[in-house]
């Protein structure tokens, strides 16, 4: 009798759209990287965002991450792993798939982007209506960056722009390998786990990433001299992209989209950024005395080469009916407005 009450009672809140909260689904969701699980993108990013989805939901969203490509691929695979149904989140490189996400590339051009994560991160979310139509397939969760490429060389020296011709650099995207081309030095793409082979196998002189992850890729024991500006200004920067399919995200009763969504606002990308500038600091001291900061005029010189990407990029983005001019411009003025706040690694 007892049984047949609660049985009862438990179809009228159904059909009343009462069903406790304790008794509503739960659903898992598998989110794939290219990264280790050590990785501050693991770590400092994917993990606490996994957990505070957890708590939020009490328990109903249960993100599964799966880092360094541990369900199949390569790192390319992981945008049509996503819109596949493969997988229900990805974290990625915007860089590993190219002409996917042409407006937000404005983000990564050199001498768009400055040295802080957070003043390009606060300028994404300021601007997004204008890189909206990249990611009409995808539910966006996060686009950020991380505070800028600087140039670590093996067994060379750079004091002029005339010193980074025909060196071999890794570069993680095609903004990144339009650059080398204006320096006159030779493009080597590959994924950031490899860079620390093909330093040790010479098939790289230079490689153009943050300090961030430099320790984690075990560079020390082969970078012999770092590049950036005595103003911390870096070569560019990198995009990732923080996505959910989108019929996953759509399947999810009302009340699970709002808690995903009440996480990914303005905190998420304010939050991001200022980690990731955080993260630059340990490796930029431990690396300290085989910096080379380049005084302001070989830093003018090596932006006037930049200008020719931006140019190049502002061309070629109109070809799709995109105003590169307009994003060029908005992307500056929020990076400059943002970058008040940074602070200066010293």
């Amino acid at each position: 009798m007892l049984a047949r009450i609660h049985s009862f009672w438990f179809g009228l809140l159904a059909g009343m759209g009462m069903v406790p909260f304790a008794l509503a689904e739960n659903h898992t969701l598998r989110l794939h990287h290219f990264l280790g699980p050590t990785s501050p993108a693991q770590t400092v990013l994917l993990e606490p965002f996994a957990q505070q989805l957890f708590e939020a939901s009490n328990g109903q969203l249960d993100i599964n991450i799966h880092p360094a490509m541990s369900l199949g691929g390569a790192p390319g695979d992981l945008y049509q792993q996503l819109i596949d149904g493969d997988v229900d989140l990805i974290w990625t490189l915007a860089g590993y798939h190219p002409g996917q996400f042409p407006r937000t590339e404005v983000f990564e051009l050199p001498s768009v982007h400055f040295r802080s994560a957070y003043a390009t991160n606060r300028a994404i979310y300021a601007n997004f209506d204008l890189i909206a139509a990249d990611y009409t397939e995808v539910k966006p969760l996060l686009v950020h960056v991380h505070g800028g490429n600087a140039l670590h060389l093996k067994n060379r020296n750079v004091h002029s722009t005339a010193d980074v011709q025909n060196l071999r650099i890794r570069t993680p995207s095609r903004t990144g390998s339009w650059l080398l081309e204006a320096w006159g030095a030779q493009e080597v793409s590959m994924p950031a786990p490899r860079i620390h082979g093909a330093f040790a196998s010479n098939e790289i002189d230079a490689a153009l990433i943050p300090f961030e992850i430099f320790s984690s890729l075990g560079l020390e024991d082969q970078v012999t001299e770092t590049v950036q500006g005595s103003d911390g200004s870096r070569f560019g920067t990198s995009v990732f992209l923080l996505l959910m399919n989108k019929e996953r995200y759509e399947s999810l009763p009302a009340n699970l989209r709002q808690i995903i969504d009440d996480q990914i606002g303005q905190d998420l990308y304010r939050n991001m950024g200022l980690a990731w500038d955080d993260l630059e600091a340990p490796g930029f001291r431990t690396h300290r005395e085989r910096v080379n900061r380049l005084n302001l005029d070989t830093i003018y010189d090596f932006e006037a080469l930049s200008e020719l990407v931006v140019s190049r990029w502002i061309e070629d983005v109109a070809t799709s009916g995109i105003d590169g001019d307009t994003l060029v411009r908005e992307a500056r003025r929020y990076i400059a407005r943002y970058s008040r706040v940074i602070t200066t690694l010293e």
